[in-house]
């Protein structure tokens, strides 16, 4: 199964890239970076709006879609794995994780998601959720292969 993340903004040097990498380099699944940049100026709400426009245009056509959003369902590690290898034994092909600007996700893309999925009902800096995700995927990875890292 293919692992892409698209996601908002470009991911700079700093404690969340570092973050970010050191739980890629541990991951055996391979996971695919799509960034886009909106470069138009406006409100909140348009900026969110052609975020959204752009990441629907940059979604693979036949990829399961998971939402990374506040209002999203609130998953255990556990159940995060289970679902995880669901989509595998589906036979899932591609399956895209979206994460969203400054200002989360638009309705447009949060339509074109087939779940949606929370890290919690905090507020969390969109770049910082790029490290949580690769930790969480590293975390199912070894809770799949019944490695002790994940402590019940």
């Amino acid at each position: 199964m293919k692992l892409i993340l698209l996601c908002v903004g470009t991911l700079k040097s700093g404690p969340e890239k570092d973050l970010f990498d050191h739980y890629c380099a541990r991951l055996s699944w391979p996971l695919e970076v799509k960034e886009i940049v909106c470069r138009k100026q406006g409100s909140a709400d348009q900026i969110k709006e052609w975020e959204g426009t752009l990441l629907c245009q940059s979604l693979e056509s036949n990829s399961f879609v998971i939402g990374l959003d506040e209002r999203g369902k609130l998953l255990t590690s556990f159940e995060f794995a289970q679902t995880l290898e669901k989509f595998k034994l589906e036979r899932v092909k591609t399956l895209t994780f979206v994460i969203g600007g400054a200002d989360g996700l638009s309705d447009s893309i949060r339509s074109r998601c087939h779940h949606l999925v929370s890290f919690g009902r905090l507020t969390w800096p969109h770049m910082l959720v790029r490290g949580m995700l690769a930790e969480q995927l590293y975390r199912a990875q070894q809770i799949l292969n019944g490695h002790p890292y994940h402590r019940a």
